[in-house]
């Protein structure tokens, strides 16, 4: 899995599609980072900035990692078609 993110929504869209994909709940995700139910829709949903802690806690959680890299020279729009 390789995905772009460039804003907190589309963080929290990625580990949406990853939990989903293993077919776990919030709650379930929630309890295996040490987090509650609440933290985990806040960030799926984009809704306010999260601890860079907490969502590396997740992303663990999830197989997942985060990777930095230089930023494409595409238009915001061409993004945007990536989800």
């Amino acid at each position: 899995m390789s995905d772009l993110a460039r804003t907190p929504r589309q963080i929290g869209s990625i580990i949406q599609r990853a939990r989903k994909k293993r077919a776990w709940s919030q709650m379930k995700l929630a309890e295996q980072a040490g987090l509650r139910q609440a933290t985990v829709s806040t960030i799926e949903n984009g809704e306010k900035s999260a601890k860079l802690e907490t969502i590396l806690a997740i992303l663990a959680v999830l197989d997942l990692e985060l990777r930095i890299g230089q930023r494409s020279k595409g238009h915001g729009s061409d993004i945007e078609e990536l989800f």
